[in-house]
């Protein structure tokens, strides 16, 4: 079978990455991702998303829009696998780039993708074919989700990504 989606498998809210303006739109800007120029996705900014509550005019708004060309950094907010292309959504706020939030799928609260954030992102895919989505959760919300029975996995939601793999598993 082959799916569409997988070379974006790479990407995940809240990573880090660098990007290249390719054009301007009354709504933000199209991007192309650093290190990702073959693999058939397209990226793109939400300027009035992010920036319009900040700003007193439309030229204001449009002042921070980044140049045609130039290179920003960004954080990957959402990676939508649904259809091709797939298309990622980024955000390049300062307060993205120091901590990166998103609503728990499961609860709604906010939770932090950055590292050390208390976030999990789960990626769904069926063997009908190509596509996916990406599920933004809080560790406990998933842990709390899993049968009391299943214990292994319950320990394993609640240390993935926290573990140091040189070290026995804890518990």
């Amino acid at each position: 079978m082959d799916r569409f989606e997988t070379k974006s498998f790479a990407l995940m809210p809240g990573q880090r990455v660098e990007a290249t303006i390719l054009s301007h739109h009354p709504w933000g800007v199209l991007a192309e991702i650093t290190g990702h120029e073959d693999d058939g996705l397209s990226a793109s900014i939400d300027m009035i998303e992010q920036f319009a509550s900040r700003t007193s005019s439309h030229e204001e708004l449009l002042a921070l829009f980044p140049p045609v060309g130039s290179r920003v950094d960004a954080v990957v907010q959402q990676v939508n696998q649904w259809l091709p292309p797939v298309s990622v959504r980024l955000g390049i706020r300062a307060s993205d780039l120091a901590t990166s939030t998103w609503s728990c799928d499961f609860c709604g609260e906010r939770t932090t993708l950055s590292p050390g954030g208390d976030a999990l992102v789960l990626d769904a895919r069926s063997n009908n074919g190509p596509g996916s989505c990406s599920i933004v959760v809080h560790r406990h919300c998933l842990a709390e989700r899993i049968r009391p029975e299943n214990v292994g996995e319950r320990a394993r939601a609640l240390e993935l990504g926290e573990r140091d793999w040189g070290s026995p598993p804890l518990g």
